[in-house]
């Protein structure tokens, strides 16, 4: 399978994540490192075929390495699906066999396809056949009463043998009956071990840990420890200048650092270009609100956005009235 600038990157990701990775969500995170992997949200396979291609798949180049999720289980439409996103001009594209929503699983696909490692086989092979891009797979470590040591193994051996030589693996299991989406992600309990363990099975693939990672010192450590590379989702969202401000530094080893202000101020002329296009501020600033997690300020930071951002003709001015919080505060 071709390497290119994704899996390099891919040494430290930020998740697909529904309703929050978003184009402007992205576009923010990439101010904040030049070399993490980007996700898009998850994409059914079906939505880009049949749907508005522009508004699902449009994206700033500014966001590269970036990779397009696609939701999906037959092997045709992921196949068609996957040529359309590699057209776009994605760096990669990513099977979902982790998502637990009741909207995944009565499509069957997400974490159902746990069940069925030979579908997921074809599926991969389909797209492999389709695109020069790398195509991977973000799974979990199993489903429902399945036993994680037997069906995680057993699921990487036979995608691999597909062609698949990169994994992103979420170290718990999706309990598909009985627990929400939003319990999925934090009742189950963490199996990282295991995941390591798998890193041992499977020297050749380039495996990653997600789930429960909050720190670069926490990300560092799997990667000390052999593993190829780390997931981080709701920590790299909640306090991304936390997660991603250092992560060039630490774990690339170069790259230029920012602050969240600097951060800030480069977000201005994308909130223009967008407003300007017809958008609205609160579409960007909503994936803002956790940049000053943590400092002086922050409480200001947020509740003066969230007051103010759906003003009529709100725009920049506003942002920077909000920074003024921070700032004053740092003075």
């Amino acid at each position: 399978m071709p390497s290119n600038a994704a899996t390099q990157a891919a040494r430290l990701s930020v998740a697909p994540m529904m309703d929050w990775t978003d184009r402007h969500c992205r576009y923010l995170h990439r101010l904040m490192s030049q070399h993490a992997l980007l996700y898009t949200e998850m994409v059914t396979a079906p939505a880009i075929i049949h749907g508005d291609r522009d508004r699902l798949l449009g994206f700033h180049a500014a966001e590269q390495p970036l990779a397009l999720q696609l939701g999906g289980s037959d092997p045709a439409q992921l196949a068609q699906a996957a040529r359309i996103g590699a057209d776009f001009g994605y760096a990669e594209v990513n099977l979902n066999c982790g998502c637990p929503s009741d909207r995944v699983q009565s499509g069957s696909f997400g974490a159902i396809l746990m069940e069925n490692p030979k579908l997921v086989a074809d599926c991969v092979a389909a797209m492999i056949a389709a695109v020069d891009i790398p195509v991977t797979v973000k799974c979990r470590i199993g489903v429902d009463d399945q036993d994680p040591s037997i069906v995680l193994p057993d699921f990487l051996a036979q995608v691999s043998a597909a062609g698949v030589d990169r994994f992103s693996i979420h170290a718990r299991k999706a309990w598909l009956q009985g627990l929400s989406p939003k319990e999925n992600r934090d009742i189950p309990p963490l199996d990282h071990d295991l995941v390591m363990e798998m890193k041992g099975f499977f020297p050749h693939l380039h495996l990653s840990v997600n789930g429960g990672i909050e720190s670069l010192d926490a990300a560092q450590e799997f990667l000390d420890h052999g593993l190829d590379g780390v997931m981080i989702g709701r920590a790299a969202y909640h306090t991304p200048a936390q997660i991603l401000l250092d992560v060039d530094r630490r774990i690339f080893g170069g790259g230029t650092t920012r602050s969240a202000e600097e951060v800030v101020h480069l977000m201005l002329p994308y909130i223009a270009d967008h407003i300007a296009q017809g958008g609205r501020l609160g579409q960007v600033t909503r994936h803002m609100m956790g940049i000053f997690q943590g400092q002086p300020g922050a409480r200001g930071w947020r509740r003066y956005l969230s007051e103010n951002v759906h003003a009529e003709g709100a725009g920049p001015e506003v942002v920077l009235a909000a920074l003024d919080h921070v700032t004053r505060l740092a003075a």
